[in-house]
């Protein structure tokens, strides 16, 4: 008998999550003027998401000045590489049913 599909975690379904958490997993840190750039996302809906996802535990956020500039930093957490890490091997499932 198949493995039921399991729930995808709604905060990693949002494209825009998903792109951010992805970006993060492979260079650990980054600016947040890199997301925007990469993404292609407005400043106020990339702040959003990434509230959500600091919310979530999934990342940290540090916020600091470069001079008379603000830069803020995001992290992916340990917590939030698991929950990267469970979604891919949940939508893996989908793609690929028993």
């Amino acid at each position: 008998m198949a493995a039921p599909f399991e729930d995808l975690d709604p905060l990693l379904h949002s494209q825009l999550r998903l792109a951010v958490m992805s970006l993060l997993l492979s260079v650990r840190e980054a600016e947040f003027n890199f997301l925007k750039e990469k993404t292609g996302a407005t400043a106020g809906n990339l702040s959003a998401q990434i509230s959500k996802l600091k919310d979530a535990g999934y990342l940290t956020m540090t916020k600091e000045f470069n001079g008379s500039y603000p830069l803020t930093r995001c992290a992916i957490t340990p917590e939030g590489i698991k929950a990267f890490e469970k979604y891919v091997s949940s939508l893996q499932r989908y793609l690929k049913p028993e």
